[in-house]
């Protein structure tokens, strides 16, 4: 497997495949997840000429299950130590979910001297729990269920969430039991310590002056039935803070619309990386 060790002895994961001289698509996958969760992704941007790229979070999927750093700082960090190990440059960096996060940490911290654009798809960007200054934010009831339900019975809530991750309690859905599966198998590879801190990162973390330091252009995309991830306390907002946005949403799409609706998305990426 190709790994590099950080700083502080994690061992990262990462996947990079096609042409080494072709412009560089960089992945970061959203909890509990892991770089598999892009494969619709990958194979698509890969057959069309480009070189993919995704890693496996510190304490998800096959990264070593290290017990500190389980926090956007670090997420970032390893983010960085990743692109400068492959010395990317004129970098496309795709975060779904958690790993919008990742990405809009990762240009603000460290700069965008690397990248040349962005995308954040169901970010949960600029921030997810409901404070007096962010009235429209999820309460912290939510996310306590959340920790309560991984620490409880891990693999059946685990689950149970992909029901409303990717919208299959709706109304004449098409219920994907091979996509439900994929998303527990990626799940329950982490390590639940890291899982269970990563809640209070991926609620908590404040990206507001983040997202105003991005100067790149990015695209925002954001499904409007997504029920992890509320679109208008996150996508709409955050279009609002960036410097070059452009916001699409997709009516009655799921938190998990790269796996649903993987033709609409990934043509949508395609026509932007291309402009």
């Amino acid at each position: 497997m190709s790994t590099i060790t950080t700083r502080d002895g994690n061992e990262i994961f990462y996947k990079d495949w096609g042409d080494k001289t072709a412009q560089p698509i960089v992945f970061s996958h959203g909890w509990p997840l892991s770089a598999d969760d892009w494969d619709g992704q990958m194979l698509f941007f890969l057959q069309h000429g480009y070189r993919v790229i995704a890693h496996d979070r510190r304490g998800h999927g096959r990264s070593s299950q290290i017990a500190t750093g389980h926090d956007l700082d670090h997420y970032a960090d390893d983010l960085a130590a990743v692109t400068e190990h492959l010395d990317l440059h004129r970098a496309i960096h795709v975060g779904h979910s958690t790993g919008g996060g990742e990405v809009t940490r990762y240009i603000a911290r460290h700069g965008a001297r690397r990248v040349a654009k962005a995308v954040l798809v169901s970010a949960v960007p600029p921030l997810m729990l409901k404070t007096q200054g962010n009235p429209g934010g999820l309460p912290i009831d939510v996310f306590d269920g959340i920790r309560a339900g991984v620490a409880a019975n891990r693999p059946q809530f685990y689950l149970d969430l992909t029901i409303p991750f990717y919208g299959f309690n709706r109304p004449n859905a098409k219920v994907s039991e091979g996509i439900r599966q994929h998303w527990w198998l990626q799940g329950m590879m982490g390590s639940i310590q890291a899982h269970y801190l990563g809640v209070k990162a991926f609620s908590e973390t404040d990206f507001t002056e983040d997202l105003k330091k991005i100067e790149v252009p990015t695209l925002v995309m954001h499904g409007t039935d997504d029920q992890i991830v509320p679109y208008a306390d996150a996508g709409v907002l955050s279009a609002k803070l960036l410097r070059n946005a452009t916001l699409k949403l997709y009516e009655g799409y799921p938190h998990g619309m790269c796996a649903t609706n993987p033709d609409v998305i990934n043509a949508d990426l395609l026509a932007f990386f291309k402009a």
